[in-house]
């Protein structure tokens, strides 16, 4: 079993609001990862007292504790039970129905000698390597698919798109939402690696376009996680026109997970 584990802010001045983690049963018969990208709200009011660190950092540690110890639920149930848990933890103190209210986006992958469980929702990534070489990309692409007029701003964005029916998804408040992750569940000898990628990552792949997912996780298992986000933030520091960046962030939260079972 071999795991290496990236996760760097994208600027020095704020907090990082990427979660991730990787668990080892002490069994030592399967294992799972936790990967989180919090959303960055503009500013102005959230309706919480709480920041989106310490909301990815309450849900991906009740995310890990139930992957890990609660085996027979479904991942769907986890991230139910773990939003519900995290809404629980300041439902007296916040406004849990305001649309910016802390959220993020999430990856999940529990292995078993037996098979490969996963989970994700919105514009986070899983890679899974084949024993033969194969990578498949594990996306939920609801984001990526509406229109670009419809995320002019981001209020239009809030107001009508997320986590709306006909928008995309994100683990905020609601635990129904976990109902909307794009799931599966692979054999466990198709499976020889997994690398899970939050969008400051996958932009090496989505907005500079310097490979495809094969060429990405190839980087990762040969290099390792800290060479994608090497490149990633070459990519933009060179991008002084913003020809690839347009409207996004400079530099974004990356974190890379990679789990070779």
């Amino acid at each position: 079993m071999r795991t290496e584990l990236v996760s760097e802010p994208g600027s020095p001045d704020r907090p990082n609001e990427d979660f991730a983690s990787v668990a080892l049963p002490a069994s030592g018969q399967g294992g799972a990862l936790v990967v989180l990208d919090g959303v960055t709200p503009p500013p102005g009011e959230t309706g919480c007292l709480h920041s989106v660190p310490w909301f990815t950092a309450r849900l991906g540690g009740a995310l890990i504790e139930m992957t890990v110890s609660l085996l027979d639920v479904p991942l769907t149930e986890a991230l139910s039970r773990a939003i519900a848990h995290t809404a629980g933890a300041h439902a007296e103190t916040c406004d849990l129905s305001h649309p910016r209210t802390p959220q993020a986006t999430v990856v999940l992958a529990r292995w078993s000698p037996a098979m490969v469980e996963y989970l994700v929702l919105s514009d986070s990534a899983l890679l899974v390597e084949s024993p033969a070489g194969t990578v498949t990309a594990l996306l939920d692409d609801r984001l990526s698919r509406l229109p670009r007029a419809s995320l002019a701003t981001d209020a239009l964005t809030d107001a009508t798109l997320r986590n709306k029916e006909g928008g995309f998804f994100t683990a905020a408040a609601d635990p129904a939402v976990a109902a909307r992750a794009v799931t599966g569940v692979l054999r466990r000898e198709d499976v020889r690696a997994l690398a899970a990628l939050t969008d400051g990552a996958t932009r090496w792949v989505e907005k500079f376009r310097e490979g495809g997912w094969e060429d990405c996780f190839t980087l990762v298992r040969k290099e390792g996680p800290r060479a994608l986000v090497d490149r990633v933030r070459a990519l933009e520091r060179a991008d002084v026109d913003r020809a690839h960046l347009g409207r996004s962030k400079r530099h974004d939260d990356a974190t890379v997970v990679y789990a070779e079972l």
